[in-house]
């Protein structure tokens, strides 16, 4: 037996369930990248809301390329199991704010319709860094991006998350409706400052009006999300529909811990997103950084020196006492880049981060979070070694991790054998690395080269001696000895 409505009677008792009628409720928002995150995360929060009386704020969710999640959810009426693990156990919650599920490449018009309908008064994503095609050091478009030339050239047939954007908001302009809100909830630096550019160049790219009526009119409120959400494996999918008692084809697991920040911008509306627990503020920023430069960039330092380790996932690297510190170590490094509210506890918040980093119930893998770092190294790792070096502040430990993503991209372990790197730049990367070769002192500065990723700051002396270094010692004594030697006296 599948989940779907009709078998929602007869899930065991103790499995929460949507407490409203599913069928009373209307699309108010259109998801863009309708992955495991969102649907951890932004989906439970309206899913509360839902349940709170709330009838017109469901979700339609798309996928802009795989049909791996339509093909999952479409038998399911789109409902689907969230599992919370922690050390106490796992509970297990369906979620039912997912109306319908679509893959954009197999119907773009019918994507773009779903959104310039005036019934939609929000477009989110979670598409991650690469997704919005631009240029992750600067925070520009890439307008040489294939898909941005493809957009361009096609824009009623998109296939970026701009091009659909654009597309949709253009129709909205020429039938005189009011733009949606643009509600970006990826890791990026500044994402609600960083998308309306985006979308206003495209926009000037294709009419120089377009760009200046979506700079003057399309709200894009910056977030902050914050939730550990794995990839879901087979066993999971087999603990979750024995649990059920039926299948779930895409469950998705994660932890206790939940947070979103959200700038109130929001001339179409937006749901009572307080009730639901949801923090609104005038000015995401300084929580932005918090996270990207406690959690993200100590995330990141895991995942590359843990798995030229040998650590499968990042709660067994925290088994490991040299690289709890070190993780630790990314945390202080970085709190002193940055300027909160008053009365935050920064410290508090790091020692949650670990706590959180070692759940023995999450099963994320480090090979998962390595991926697509040319585009996370500069919110997550850079932006802290430039104002530390601005301060006159040592770099040394965000160079070790910056090294770990280096020796980590050259797509050979330290035993030899190949690594599955997943990276818009895989093969530029792996043809610099290839003709530097295992040594530091070519490899290090023919990487920071790369202006794509470190931009002008590749250039700068401190942080060339400070990787290059790093890298060094990582050759020299392997990730577990350099790290061990990292630790301060």
């Amino acid at each position: 037996m599948r989940l779907s409505n009709a078998s929602l009677a007869r899930l065991p008792g103790h499995i929460r369930r949507p407490g409203y009628d599913r069928a009373r409720v209307t699309s108010g928002i259109v998801h863009l990248g309708i992955g495991a995150f969102h649907r951890a995360h932004q989906a439970v929060v309206i899913d509360d809301l839902l349940a709170s009386g709330a009838t017109d704020w469901g979700i339609i969710g798309a996928s802009l390329r795989s049909s791996d999640t339509y093909d999952a959810l479409a038998p399911q009426d789109c409902l689907y199991a969230v599992a919370v693990r922690s050390g106490a156990g796992t509970e297990h919650r369906i979620i039912g704010s997912v109306l319908q599920t679509e893959v954009a490449k197999r119907n773009p018009a019918q994507l773009i319709a779903r959104m310039a309908d005036p019934a939609t008064r929000i477009v989110s994503l979670t598409i991650t860094e690469k997704g919005y095609c631009h240029t992750p050091q600067t925070g520009d478009l890439n307008a040489d991006h294939p898909d941005i030339v493809h957009d361009l050239a096609n824009p009623d047939a998109p296939r970026s998350a701009p091009g659909f954007l654009v597309a949709a908001l253009a129709r909205r302009r020429a039938a005189d409706i009011a733009p949606f809100t643009v509600l970006s909830c990826d890791n990026l630096s500044a994402n609600g400052h960083t998308v309306k550019r985006i979308l206003t160049q495209f926009a000037h790219l294709r009419s120089p009006e377009l760009g200046k009526w979506i700079a003057d009119h399309v709200a894009c409120p910056s977030t902050m999300v914050d939730r550990i959400v794995p990839e879901t494996t087979d066993a999971d999918r087999a603990a979750v529909s024995s649990e059920l008692g039926m299948t779930d084809a895409w469950p998705v697991i994660s932890e206790p811990f939940t947070q979103w920040i959200v700038e109130d911008n929001f001339p179409a509306g937006r749901p009572d997103f307080a009730r639901a627990g949801v923090q609104l503020v005038t000015d995401v920023t300084p929580f932005e950084h918090m996270k990207l430069r406690l959690l993200n960039a100590s995330h990141s330092a895991l995942a590359y020196l843990g798995y030229l380790a040998g650590h499968e996932t990042i709660a067994a690297a925290m088994t490991d006492d040299r690289f709890a510190a070190f993780a630790h170590g990314v945390m202080q490094e970085s709190a002193v880049t940055l300027s909160m509210p008053e009365g935050t506890d920064l410290a508090g918040y790091s020692a949650s981060l670990l706590e959180r980093f070692a759940n023995p119930a999450l099963r994320h893998r480090t090979w998962q979070i390595a991926m697509d770092g040319s585009q996370k190294l500069p919110q997550r790792l850079l932006g802290t070694m430039q104002d530390r070096l601005r301060q006159g502040l040592p770099i040394d430990t965000h160079a070790l991790a910056v090294a770990g993503w280096m020796r980590y991209v050259t797509a050979s372990d330290e035993n030899g054998q190949p690594i599955d790197v997943r990276d818009p730049l895989a093969a530029e990367l792996a043809t610099i690395a290839r003709n530097a070769g295992p040594v530091a002192d070519r490899l290090a500065p023919a990487l920071l080269d790369v202006r794509s990723i470190f931009g002008e700051f590749g250039t700068e002396p401190g942080l060339r001696d400070a990787v290059t270094r790093a890298l060094a010692q990582l050759y020299e004594l392997g990730a577990r000895r350099a790290v061990k030697a990292w630790l301060p006296a």
